[in-house]
């Protein structure tokens, strides 16, 4: 895994053919236990990084088209997973608890729900005030300028907007770290703005 602009942040990611982009993941190191954000599956060497780095305890998926390899984490390591509450009746694997809009899921990391986008209620999810994790639809495909999900793959174009909108308020956002495309370690803020702006 790769250290990323904290030293309690890792990550590890694959490229996709398809769409000429990175897929991506996130562990949070922080005592109480260690956290994954929409994992995929590890290689034999970012499995050992884990474990020296103290294992995984809970799961956090930001919609169901990024389950990845959470279920197959959670069934040999005992983490728990979280979902979103939206996606309760139609998620594809079983989670332990059911996020909220605007919850904490763990001391220093809320949840905010965003609605228009390709699944209900994804989540995007914001560490101590400053780091945005997204899923799918606020993504990054050029280098240090961010985009949202391309309308034809909306379910509501209007609330995608607004949700994208309302992220971009949150105060104090340094960096953004995207399910799919290129990391914001710097300015990520202002890449908010910008995007809410051309919407």
């Amino acid at each position: 895994m790769k250290q990323l602009h904290r030293k309690d942040l890792f990550g590890w990611s694959v490229f996709n053919e398809e769409r000429n982009l990175d897929f991506h993941s996130v562990l949070w190191v922080r005592d109480g236990g260690n956290v994954l954000i929409d994992p995929l599956p590890l290689s034999d060497h970012d499995h050992g990084h884990l474990q020296r780095l103290g294992g995984v305890n809970f799961i956090v998926i930001t919609n169901s088209d990024h389950c990845r390899d959470a279920e197959h984490i959670a069934r040999t390591t005992g983490a728990v997973i979280y979902g979103p509450v939206e996606e309760e009746d139609s998620f594809p694997i079983s989670c332990d608890h059911w996020v909220q809009d605007n919850e904490e899921i763990l001391p220093g990391l809320i949840a905010y729900q965003l609605d228009g986008s390709k699944t209900p209620g994804e989540l995007a999810l914001v560490l101590e005030h400053s780091t945005l994790i997204t899923g799918d639809l606020i993504r990054c495909h050029i280098g240090g300028e961010l985009c949202m999900l391309p309308k034809a793959k909306l379910a509501d174009p209007k609330l995608a907007i607004l949700s994208v909108k309302r992220i971009a308020h949150l105060p104090g956002i340094k960096a953004v770290l995207t399910g799919d495309g290129w990391p914001i370690f710097n300015h990520g803020g202002e890449a908010l703005h910008f995007l809410a702006k051309s919407l």
